[in-house]
């Protein structure tokens, strides 16, 4: 079989970037007044300003609009809330990989000429529905022939994984603690964040909380300690405890991508896309391996050879973390280390933001939050403001970010992008 290197036929650069707050919002506040919120921000981004009139399309990742919110045609009713009406508006679908997508789709869209300027973004208004609901509604992303029958959920899917890993690899739930207390610690200094705290924080409100209703006031010697503690952190598929797992919210995120040739025009500082990849795989049932996810390897490889990087030379990252496993077997994967070597990278610190690789500087999905459509785009916004040195308090250390990466997993792994991405 002859081996195919792609490329893109012409560059392409983020220009603008916005967030919404990720959180809990009330029933009345629907995903578009969210997006409107991540555009308005975007529109701040944009160094030397765009008008609406100039974007070709818009490009919006959703998972389920039509369950959460009784919507189905979302992305026309979106593209009117914003100006873009009659442009092209498309839903893109592919679980919690949605947006990421959407991105990967307008960066093909932009480098083939059909397109100059493209909107990408994605949203999720998650908690009109309580959690078992929403939990179902998730769960539609699975496979209904073996997984659902099974009894088998996301949080039990990679409690396998972790398993799996436990075993071949030694790795620990220390290993996963560690994960959740960066990126708490990093989802601290977000403003964006759904868990704006860190677990040192959270510890000292459950223990004020705990006085406040007149119990005995707790104390834990570390987070550690408070990571263990089963009432504190409960095992919801062991060894996968709360603290491990993303949350349902909402919020909502967007990007705009411009043509190289023209993206001065809208910023002194673009940030350019050098290399996408994307990959399938099959339902958990039928795979040969749990302990990676084969789809990663093979989208990061088509990401790599397109940019003419290696992982080595990555500064920077944002590793999908729907789950603390996911963001340790995504290090693996995307060959920033060994099989089996992420947990010790973990445990020296090498992934905080002052680290030799920091990954999940907005608190990443964990803490950040996980609103299904929004997240792949979400991750992108970071690298932007990240490699432009405007993530405030949570600015990494080092100077030399030329060099970022986005991993997106949708489900669990059956559809992977990467998306890297460099400074100039």
């Amino acid at each position: 079989m002859i081996q195919k290197k792609r490329k893109l036929g012409r560059g392409v650069a983020v220009v603008g970037a916005g967030l919404s707050k990720f959180g809990i919002y009330p029933k009345g506040v629907r995903g578009q007044d969210l997006f409107v919120e991540a555009y308005n921000e975007l529109r701040s981004s944009v160094d030397k300003g765009f008008d609406p009139s100039e974007i070709d399309a818009l490009y919006l990742g959703n998972i389920s609009s039509d369950l959460f919110e009784r919507q189905v045609h979302v992305a026309p009713a979106v593209a009117g809330r914003i100006g873009l009406v009659p442009k092209p508006a498309i839903r893109f679908e592919a679980a919690c990989a949605s947006s990421g997508v959407a991105f990967r789709e307008a960066v093909i869209a932009i480098s083939s000429g059909i397109y100059d300027i493209v909107l990408a973004g994605g949203l999720e208004k998650m908690t009109n529905l309580d959690t078992p609901q929403g939990t179902e509604v998730l769960a539609a992303a699975m496979d209904p022939d073996t997984e659902i029958p099974a009894g088998e959920t996301f949080p039990g899917i990679y409690a396998t994984i972790a398993t799996a890993h436990m075993a071949k690899y030694d790795t620990t739930v220390e290993d996963f603690m560690r994960l959740g207390i960066k990126n708490h610690y990093n989802g601290g200094l977000n403003p964006h964040a759904h868990f704006d705290a860190s677990i040192p924080d959270i510890m000292k409100r459950r223990a004020a909380s705990a006085v406040k209703k007149g119990l005995p006031e707790p104390h834990w010697a570390d987070e550690m300690e408070f990571l263990h503690d089963p009432k504190q952190n409960p095992v919801i598929a062991w060894p996968m405890r709360l603290f491990d797992c993303s949350t349902i919210c909402d919020g909502a995120s967007c990007v705009l991508l411009a043509a190289e040739d023209i993206a001065k025009n809208f910023s002194d500082k673009p940030i350019y896309v050098i290399g996408t990849g994307q990959a399938s795989d099959y339902f958990l049932a039928e795979r040969d391996e749990l302990t990676s996810l084969r789809a990663a390897k093979l989208a990061a490889r088509e990401a790599y050879e397109m940019a003419g990087v290696s992982p080595q030379d990555i500064k920077i990252a944002e590793v999908h973390d729907c789950f603390t496993i996911a963001e340790l077997v995504g290090m693996e994967d995307l060959g920033f280390y060994e099989p089996g070597e992420a947990a010790k990278a973990i445990r020296e610190g090498e992934n905080r933001l002052d680290g030799k690789l920091p990954i999940n500087t907005d608190g990443g999905l964990k803490a950040k939050g996980h609103p299904i459509g929004a997240s792949g785009t979400g991750m992108i916004v970071e690298i932007f403001k990240q490699m432009r040195e405007e993530a405030g308090p949570r600015q990494v250390k080092k100077k030399d970010v030329d060099l970022g990466l986005t991993h997106n997993a949708g489900a669990h792994g059956s559809t992977i992008v990467v998306n890297i991405f460099e400074r100039r």
